[in-house]
């Protein structure tokens, strides 16, 4: 696999998706407050991540390939705090448009005793205005021409950025060109992804998007699931990520179930963003979709060993992948 990781190299790939900024507050409980039965946090460290579709950019830098990311955010000081980390991480912002009528999502996660106890999020999830629209899709096309894109992420987590509008748009521009598509989708668009290379929903997204309850233990359940999702979308492959049992695979090829490795799970945070930046690195270097489901399983069960949203490392991934 060594040939196929320095492949990673040479590849580019664009991310169209809702950025956010991470932010963290680390302290120490001691005591209960008197003003309410909620703990008090004595505040050791504060610190702020690139999140969201950033943070697949973040696993796409740190497999060695170049990310560029298409997103908006808001006119406001969150916004500068968000370009500051981008500059930080030595990423494009090409693609990143200012919207004054909207706020940059913040999600802040308060951490105590390596435990999660709160989350305060600072967002709107109202869809995009059709002109707001074009200016993404004027990016979209301009960073295609001036760049060679390998592969296309749509990291969708219902914030507005991506609508029918810009998939359908972005998916026939890709197929003309011959670029793969991939996705990691929310609710809202779930049905909305027609003909995409592959197309990578969790369990809940599967029940929620079929509407119908499904058993992760139940082979034969998530087999009828995904076809009936295959068809409806017209998606060459679909990969369905199960948690702790693993990821199912399904494309004209055959179907095929990957169990899951065992961790010392700390955090599942950002875990999907590593699964899909992996998965979108192996198809464009010119894996098959069983060996990429294989990688990506390995790689999101990784990341879950840490606490909080961290990016892959590419030489433990490697070596893992030389042990299977």
């Amino acid at each position: 696999m060594t040939n196929i990781f320095e492949k990673f190299n040479s590849l580019n790939v664009l991310i169209i998706g809702d950025v956010m900024i991470d932010s963290y507050i680390w302290g120490k409980i001691e005591r209960i407050s008197p003003e309410a039965p909620v703990p008090v946090v004595r505040v050791t460290k504060k610190e702020n991540r690139l999140g969201g579709a950033a943070n697949v950019a973040l696993n796409i830098q740190s497999l060695g390939a170049c990310p560029y990311i298409c997103a908006v955010i808001g006119d406001d000081s969150d916004g500068d705090n968000f370009l500051s980390l981008l500059k930080a991480q030595r990423l494009s912002n090409e693609g990143i448009i200012k919207i004054k009528t909207r706020p940059t999502t913040v999600k802040t996660r308060i951490i105590a005793h390596n435990q999660q106890i709160a989350r305060v999020d600072a967002e709107t999830e109202r869809n995009l205005s059709s002109s707001n629209t074009q200016l993404v899709l004027n990016k979209i096309k301009q960073i295609i021409a001036d760049h060679r894109i390998d592969a296309i992420i749509f990291e969708d987590y219902d914030k507005g950025l991506i609508t029918e509008e810009l998939i359908d748009k972005t998916v026939k521009l890709a197929k003309e060109i011959g670029i793969i598509t991939v996705v990691d989708p929310k609710k809202r668009n779930f049905h909305a992804y027609k003909e995409v290379q592959l197309f990578k929903p969790n369990l809940k997204e599967l029940r929620e998007g079929l509407k119908i309850d499904i058993d992760p233990l139940n082979i034969d359940q998530i087999e009828q699931a995904v076809e009936r999702l295959k068809k409806q979308l017209g998606a060459k492959t679909v990969m369905l990520t199960l948690s702790e049992n693993g990821v199912y695979v399904s494309s004209v090829s055959g179907n095929k179930h990957i169990p899951a490795h065992k961790r010392d799970i700390a955090d599942v945070s950002g875990a999907g963003d590593t699964v899909i930046a992996t998965t979108a690195l192996c198809l464009a270097a010119g894996l098959n979709e069983f060996e990429t489901a294989e990688i990506a399983n390995l790689a999101g069960g990784l990341v879950c060993e840490h606490v909080g949203v961290v990016p892959i490392d590419k030489a433990r991934l490697l070596r893992e992948v030389d042990d299977l």
